[in-house]
């Protein structure tokens, strides 16, 4: 193979994030690298090694360098390896202008193949070296090897120990890990997690709720030091979105939930885009192509012919406004609520309403016709919220009188009441935006696509057959449960079988498990797809076991596929 010599950095446009030209070299027969010059400094690997976004001939992959003494730019060698032979090595400079974050496209490899990769930095005091980490290439079209992914998302720091990260490092056959989002939380310690973060010693770092560029990157690191997701990072490239705790809380378009100026927070345009660059600084993704806003992170993955994953971005670039059940029906009086609710309804299922915008649906519609007409059989949606059409039990009948009363919580209460409504339960998901959501399943349909949606946000487990208005079946969802976070389960703890509750009262839900925490491992073939759904034992201890508590699966049947079932 001819030597291949690239200059390529991965980063901001310009050198605003203080990287040099990155020299990679790749081939069998590979060209010495002159070590650039010594730091002057001490310098520490804190926060572990990471990859990301793997392509058949690249991979990202990255670190982040603590300098402990010393100032100006820091010089960083990188070395791809396959088996003990050098294929691919570089050398450029990071600084605080990207917070010392190290992204680099490593490019010129193999498909479908296992690389090893690290970091050096040279200093006075001889070479400091990082942990090593693993990733691998995705497969060119044409192939029909097996993929398998791991589908995690919501790992909150203060609410427990990372056990299911750590679970994740065992497996050393991941195509890749895909994070659905919320992979750190916003908060101080007086906000969601902070009593049960005292108790276990894990507290949020800053203290305070994060607002600035500082704020974010601290926050970052913070969760990279953890030893179990460094594991989790280190064995496998991850295809990564964020949700909303990447900025804050229930974030659309134009604001947030829990974004309030007038508590000193600022303008929402600045504060998302504090979020955003930490985000790209400190997690191993391609940065939005040029001619796009940095919000814009969607893109999308090529497995052989087997899958092709599109990750979406369904927060910052075309989320219309949060409507929310709690704003809308807080404070009323039981004999208001029924009109109330018709009216948000109404406003709710408004053709305008849009959860990707016109420019990611019109790139996810052209992206799904070529996947099928490249013959791919299988198109995947990383997808942050619930797609299918969720209402809940109405519990005033299906819990007893005894249960209602040991509610204690205002929420819950309510909730019993609006049940007996039959509309949906959460408009933060798509039954929020039902005419995107309808949208997008007739961009499927006109592909011809086999949709299956991975979904994260609420915290528990969900097997789902998704059905479109007309009653025909559009594709299938798995629902990923939390690293850490809390889900509905744990608000009613001494309700038994309140997933069944769920799956009774919904026809496209065929699983619902409201309690645990784990991450679903998903296997797709030419023929099939299964989910196999992995539960930690505990997240308050850091000794746990693990286990597969239930597996459903798809099948390929004609041009569609069957309905979501147990196996």
């Amino acid at each position: 193979m001819a030597d291949i010599t690239r200059r390529r950095a991965l980063g901001f446009a310009g050198g605003a994030l203080g990287l040099g030209a990155c020299s990679l070299n790749a081939g069998s027969d590979i060209n010495p690298l002159e070590m650039p010059e010594a730091y002057a400094g001490e310098i520490a690997f804190e926060h572990g090694v990471a990859s990301g976004d793997p392509m058949s001939d690249s991979v990202v992959i990255w670190t982040r360098v603590t300098p402990k003494s010393g100032t100006g730019t820091i010089p960083v060698v990188y070395r791809v390896k396959l088996g003990d032979k050098l294929v691919a090595t570089g050398s450029l400079q990071t600084s605080a202008a990207r917070d010392f974050t190290v992204k680099v496209i490593a490019e010129g490899l193999a498909p479908a193949t296992r690389y090893s990769y690290e970091f050096l930095v040279p200093t006075v005091d001889g070479d400091v070296t990082s942990p090593t980490g693993t990733t691998k290439t995705t497969a060119e079209p044409g192939s029909d090897t097996p993929v398998r992914f791991a589908v995690v998302s919501c790992s909150n720091w203060p609410f427990g120990y990372f056990n299911a990260y750590r679970e994740i490092s065992k497996y050393d056959d991941l195509d890749a890990v895909l994070h659905l989002g919320d992979y750190f939380y916003e908060y101080g310690v007086d906000g969601y997690g902070g009593q049960v973060g005292e108790a276990l010693g894990r507290r949020h770092d800053p203290i305070t709720e994060i607002v600035t560029l500082d704020d974010y990157r601290t926050r970052h690191a913070q969760y990279k030091t953890d030893p179990d997701l460094q594991a989790a990072h280190a064995i496998a490239p991850w295809l990564c979105t964020w949700d909303d705790h990447e900025s804050t809380n229930n974030s659309y378009r134009t604001g947030a939930q829990n974004h309030n100026p007038e508590e000193n927070e600022g303008d929402w345009t600045t504060r998302k885009q504090h979020a955003v660059q930490a985000y790209l600084e400190w997690m191993p993704v391609r940065d939005p192509e040029p001619g796009r806003v940095k919000e814009a992170i969607y893109r999308r993955f090529q497995f052989g012919s087997v899958a092709t994953v599109f990750c979406l971005e369904s927060r910052l670039t075309g989320r219309s406004e949060e409507i929310s059940w709690f704003t809308e029906l807080g404070g009323l009086e039981p004999m208001d609520v029924p009109a109330k609710a018709v009216a948000t309804m109404a406003a709710v299922q408004s053709d305008e309403r849009t959860m990707l915008g016109a420019q990611q649906e019109a790139w996810l519609s052209e992206g799904l016709s070529e996947s099928v007409a490249e013959g791919t059989q299988w198109q995947v949606l990383a997808n942050q919220v619930v797609m299918a059409r969720v209402v809940p039990p109405k519990f005033a009948e299906t819990l007893t009188p005894q249960q209602i009363d040991d509610l204690d919580n205002v929420y819950l209460n309510q909730l019993v009441g609006f049940s007996q409504l039959g509309l949906p339960m959460n408009l933060d998901a798509w039954d929020g935006f039902p005419a995107a959501r309808a949208r997008l399943y007739e961009t499927a349909k006109a592909a011809g696509a086999r949709l299956v949606t991975v979904t994260g946000d609420t915290h528990t487990a969900w097997a789902n057959t998704l059905i479109d208005v007309d009653g025909e079946q559009r594709g299938v969802e798995f629902g990923c449960t939390s690293i850490t976070s809390p889900g509905f389960g744990s608000y009613m703890d001494g309700v038994d079988g309140l997933g069944e509750m769920f799956a009774d009262a919904n026809s496209e839900v065929e699983y619902h498990d409201p309690h645990g925490h784990g991450f679903t491992l998903l296997t797709l073939t030419k023929a099939g797809v299964r989910g196999d759904y992995v539960k930690v034992s505990t997240i308050t201890e850091k000794d746990y076991t693990a286990e597969t508590s239930v597996r459903f699966a798809t099948r390929a049947e004609g041009a569609g596929m069957t309905r979501l079932a147990k196996v």
